[in-house]
C-alpha cells in the first residue's frame, strides 16, 4: 500500500487513510497536552498552503523556519509549503546574525517563520539586507502572528487549487534545502527531492517494522536536522503519535510521562542518560550498590543471538528482574528500541541498553544521504555491535581505495545549491563521497573509523585517528567530552572536559572540598586522576597513538559557547581556535 507514497506530503494524507489518529501531534502547554488529529493536521496544513498562495508563492519558491522548541506549526508549515511546490529550508535556532544573512540571501528565502524574542530580533536585524518580504512570528497573536498569517487564505477557496499543485508535483521535485551546521567551513545548501526523503523512510520503516496506531515517540532532537525530520515522516507514515518535549531540561520528565515506544537518540545523549543513571548507582550503598554494579558489568559483557551462552542469559534474566527494570521505569516502560545517528556511539553503550532489554540500533548516514545510508537491527540476525549495520534496500555501500565510504542509490541528494563545485566534487560516478574512513566486513555490516579530515599526522609519520580514541576516552565516568590534538606535533595530546557531576561524586568519595568547577579542574588530586584515567584508556593503543599531555577545561562545551553543532557533535576548528593558548602551552 505504501507505494502510493511517492511525496512527502502524502505521508500524513496515508496516516489519515490507513491509521488515522486523534493523537497525530502532542504538545504541552500550561502542564496540558494538546493533540491534534491526522485530520486536524491535513486541514490547517491546508489553510497554510491557502495563506502562502494567497501571498503569492509558486512552486520553488523558497520558505525558511525557525524554531527554538519543536512544535505542531513546525510540522503544519512543512507539509503546507511543500504540498504547493514551494520548498522549505530550515534553519538552526542557535546560528549568528551573520549566519542567519548568509543562508537567507543564499536560499533566496522569501518568507520566514520564526519563534523566539531572540530568533526575531537576530532575523529582524539582518532582514533588510535579505530578500525577505515578511518575518511571521508563529507564537505571537500579532499583525505578523500565526492567526494573521492563517487569516490570509481564509476566504478564498483554494482547496481545488492545492489539489492542482500536489497532482503536477514529481517526486523527483526538490522538497527541501537543508543547510548542514557543518563543523567547518561555510554552510552548504543540500538539495533533497521527495523521492530522496520518501524511498529512505520506506526502506528504513522496512528495517524498524514498528507499526500503530497506539505507538508514540517523542520528538526533541532539532527538527531542522534530517534525521528528527525524516524520523517525524516515519512516525507520519506508520501512524506513530508525535510527542514534543517541552525542552530538552525536562525530556526526562516528558519520557515519564509520555512513555515512548521509540526515541530517536544522538550519541551525547545517550551518554548523558547512561551517566546520570550510573551517579545514582554510586550513591547507593551496600549489597544494592553491589547488585547496580554487578548488574553493569554484565551488560557490558553482552553479545546479541545468546552468544553470551546459557549461565549469562540466567545472571541476565535476574538483573533485567532486580536493576535493569528501574532503566527501563525511568524510560517510560514501553522502550521498544532507539535509534541513534548523527555521530559515532560508545559500542559499551549499546551492549548495556541492549542488555537492559532497551535495544539501541546504531544507523549511519548524512544529510546528502537523506540520511539515512546503514541501519542496525535484532531480526535476521541484523544487529553487530560496533558498526553502523548492514545498508538499506536499494543502497550500495563500497570503500575507496584510500578507505573512503561511497554510497550509491536512492539516498543520494540531488547537490549542494548554487554550488555545482561543490556538487562534482562529492559525487563522481553517481557515487556520493561521504568523507568518512570506513570498512565493509564478511558478513556486510560498515564500521566506521573516522572522518578522512579529522585523521591527521605526528611528525613521526604516524597516523591518529582521533575519532576511535575519543570514543574510547570517553567510557571514563568523569571526562565528558574530549578531543585528541597533534597534528605535525611530535605525540598526540588531548583537550578534556570534565563530567562535573561525576567529579562532585569522586571528589566527595576522596574528602576533597569541592568549590567550583574551574577550580577544581585545576586540583592537583584531580589531575591526576584525569591522569589515571588516561594511562588506563592509553594501553588500549599503539604505543605512537597514545595521549601523552592534556589541558582540562574549566567549562563544558556547549551550543551557546560555539564548541558543538546543534547536534552535539564536536567542532574541531572551533575549538582549536579557542584553546589555541593552551595548545601552544602543551607543545611548548
Amino acid at each position: 500500500m505504501t507505494e502510493k507514497i511517492t511525496r512527502v506530503f502524502d505521508c500524513i494524507e496515508y496516516q489519515n487513510s490507513n491509521y488515522p489518529q486523534k493523537e497525530a501531534l502532542v504538545y504541552k502547554e500550561k502542564g496540558k497536552w494538546i493533540s491534534y488529529s491526522s485530520e486536524e493536521f491535513i486541514k490547517i496544513a491546508n489553510q497554510v498552503s491557502s495563506a502562502l498562495l494567497t501571498l503569492g508563492i509558486k512552486p520553488n519558491d523558497k520558505i525558511a523556519i525557525i524554531v527554538p522548541v519543536n512544535q505542531p506549526k513546525w510540522h503544519f508549515l512543512d507539509i503546507g509549503i511543500l504540498q504547493i511546490g514551494a520548498q522549505n529550508v530550515p534553519l538552526y535556532a542557535t546560528l549568528s546574525e551573520k549566519d542567519y544573512e548568509y543562508v537567507l540571501n543564499h536560499s533566496d528565502s522569501k518568507y520566514c517563520f520564526i519563534a523566539g524574542d531572540d530568533i526575531y530580533e537576530k532575523v529582524n536585524a539582518v532582514k533588510s539586507k535579505t530578500q525577505l518580504k515578511e518575518v511571521y512570528r508563529i507564537d505571537e497573536n500579532s499583525k505578523i502572528g500565526w492567526n494573521s498569517f492563517l487569516e490570509l487564505g481564509k476566504n478564498k477557496n483554494f482547496i481545488s487549487k492545492i489539489g492542482e499543485i500536489k497532482n503536477s508535483i514529481s517526486p523527483q521535485n526538490i522538497a527541501t534545502i537543508i543547510y548542514t551546521s557543518g563543523t567547518t567551513g561555510t554552510p552548504k545548501g543540500v538539495m533533497l527531492s521527495h523521492e530522496n526523503i520518501v524511498q529512505n523512510v520506506k526502506v528504513t520503516a522496512d528495517r524498524l517494522d514498528l507499526v500503530g496506531p497506539g505507538k508514540r515517540t517523542i520528538s526533541y532532537l532539532p527538527v531542522s536536522h534530517v534525521f528528527e525530520r525524516v524520523s517525524g515522516y516515519y512516525c507520519q507514515m506508520m501512524g506513530i503519535s508525535i510527542f514534543f518535549a517541552e525542552s530538552i531540561e525536562l525530556l526526562g520528565d516528558n519520557i515519564r510521562e509520555v512513555k515512548p515506544n521509540m526515541i530517536a537518540v544522538v550519541p551525547r545523549l545517550l551518554e548523558k542518560i547512561f551517566d546520570k543513571i550510573v551517579d545514582k548507582g554510586s550513591k547507593l550503598s551496600g549489597v544494592k550498590k553491589k547488585l547496580f554494579f554487578w548488574a553493569l558489568k554484565l551488560g557490558e559483557q553482552y553479545e546479541p543471538y545468546h552468544k553470551n551462552g546459557f549461565w549469562y542469559h540466567f545472571q541476565l534474566n535476574i538483573a533485567r528482574k532486580l536493576i535493569f527494570g528501574k532503566w527501563q521505569e525511568a524510560l517510560g516502560n514501553n522502550l521498544e528500541f532507539m535509534v541513534s545517528g548523527s555521530a559515532p556511539l560508545q559500542p559499551r553503550l549499546i551492549r548495556v541498553f541492549t542488555a537492559a532489554g532497551i535495544p539501541v540500533y546504531e544507523g549511519y548516514g548524512m544529510t546528502e544521504s537523506s540520511p539515512g545510508a546503514t541501519l542496525n537491527d535484532l531480526r535476521h540476525n541484523g544487529l553487530k555491535i560496533g558498526t553502523v549495520g548492514k545498508p538499506l534496500k536499494g543502497i550500495e555501500i563500497k570503500i575507496a581505495d584510500d578507505g573512503e565510504i561511497l554510497m550509491k542509490g536512492h539516498c543520494v541528494m540531488q547537490g549542494y545549491y548554487k554550488r555545482d563545485d561543490l556538487t562534482s566534487e562529492t559525487i563522481k560516478n553517481g557515487y556520493l563521497h561521504s568523507g568518512d574512513i570506513g570498512e565493509i566486513d564478511s558478513e556486510g555490516f560498515l564500521k566506521i573509523t573516522d572522518r578522512k579530515k579529522e585523521i591527521f599526522k605526528t611528525s613521526g609519520g604516524k597516523y591518529i585517528a582521533p575519532q576511535v580514541m575519543e570514543n574510547k576516552f570517553k567510557e571514563s565516568r568523569i571526562i565528558e567530552q574530549i578531543m585528541v590534538v597533534g597534528e605535525n606535533e611530535k605525540m598526540p595530546a588531548a583537550f578534556i572536559v570534565p563530567e562535573f557531576e561525576a567529579l562532585k561524586i569522586w571528589c566527595k568519595l576522596h574528602n576533597i572540598s569541592y568549590t567550583s568547577n574551574e577550580e577544581m579542574s585545576q586540583h592537583t588530586k584531580v589531575l591526576e586522576k584525569f591522569q589515571n584515567e588516561i594511562n588506563h584508556y592509553n594501553e588500549q593503543f599503539a604505543p605512537y597513538e597514545r595521549v601523552k599531555k592534556f589541558a582540562v577545561m574549566k567549562e563544558p562545551w556547549s551550543i551557546d559557547g560555539g564548541e558543538l553543532t546543534a547536534t552535539l557533535k564536536l567542532k574541531r576548528k572551533p575549538v582549536m581556535d579557542k584553546y589555541q593558548h593552551l595548545y601552544k602551552e602543551i607543545y611548548n
